[in-house]
């Protein structure tokens, strides 16, 4: 959890300050006087500290994010470690949310990711998962880079792949990371990066 220090003249400025500065709201926050300093002007030392779970937090935004839009959602929320937390969701309009080519779905976890991470020290992998997309994606993914990975080590001619976004590009990475015969870089910029797997020479 973010904790910060703050020199104020009382605590409801201390809450004020802490809220802007850790850009969230005051209620998620705990002030508490842990010195004073000045002997004409009293000015407090307190410590501002975020008192709830970024995971429920993600929870409770994807849950009234939903309401908004009148869907019936079921979120399921599952932490990995300490510094990964994963929501699946189920919907009736799951195409919608989704999008093409999981857009939507992109933009919804890119959301979520940046209020979670707003509430911690570390930084968190957040995932976010719709009628099992990415989980039928990844599985795809790890498919086309088996088959990939063997036509290069065969042929010895690397294979440039069309453009990935980091996660996707992550699967890859991780799932050729032990073979011998090949190697994976990522190349390009933006929307262009795309990863490129090559013979591994010997």
């Amino acid at each position: 959890m973010k904790v910060i220090t703050l020199e104020v003249k009382t605590v409801e400025e201390g809450l004020k300050l802490a809220s802007k500065e850790l850009r969230v709201p005051e209620s998620h926050i705990d002030v508490t006087v842990v010195g004073k300093k000045g002997i004409v002007k009293k000015i407090l030392i307190v410590e501002a500290k975020i008192k709830v779970d970024p995971a429920e937090v993600g929870y409770e935004i994807l849950s009234e994010m939903f309401d908004n839009m009148n869907i019936e959602v079921s979120i399921e929320m599952r932490r990995r470690g300490e510094n990964e937390i994963s929501y699946t969701i189920n919907t009736s309009e799951n195409p919608i949310l989704i999008g093409k080519n999981g857009k939507t779905l992109e933009n919804i976890q890119f959301y979520i990711r940046n209020i979670i991470n707003a509430y911690s020290d570390e930084r968190q992998i957040v995932l976010v998962d719709i009628g099992g997309y990415k989980a039928n994606r990844r599985r795809q993914i790890e498919i086309l880079a088996t088959k990939t990975a063997k036509e290069v080590a065969k042929t010895k001619v690397a294979a440039k792949l069309k453009p990935m976004n980091a996660y996707e590009r992550r699967i890859i990475h991780t799932k050729l990371a032990e073979w011998r015969d090949v190697n994976t870089i990522s190349e390009g910029e933006g929307q262009d990066r795309h990863l490129v797997i090559k013979p591994s020479r010997r």
